[in-house]
């Protein structure tokens, strides 16, 4: 299953998320509640396998991803990709708990 690799304009990406988190602030206000805590996770290695079923789960904390994303933007020379990681963790948990 090999495709051509997406190539996605991060100026579109960026408008994008604006679009929806305006959205979800029109509907949910300036702070999100999430009400869970713990979720599986694969590891990117075997993420992407769809051929193969991951042998490995592990679980995250949205928490510990939260705080990633705060220590980040306290200390923004200290940005490394792996940030959009995390942040993809807290923003999946905000889409999956807000309607809309």
């Amino acid at each position: 299953m090999t495709s051509e690799p997406l190539q996605i304009p991060l100026d579109q990406l960026r408008h994008a998320f604006d679009v929806v988190l305006r959205q979800v602030e029109a509907s949910a206000g300036l702070t999100v509640t999430l009400n869970e805590e713990y979720f599986w996770s694969i590891p990117g290695d075997e993420l992407y396998d769809v051929l193969n079923e991951p042998k490995t789960l592990t679980i995250g904390q949205l928490s510990e991803s939260w705080q990633r994303i705060e220590d980040l933007l306290a200390h923004q020379d200290r940005a490394l990709g792996y940030h959009l990681v995390w942040l993809a963790d807290v923003i999946r948990a905000i889409g999956q708990d807000t309607p809309g």
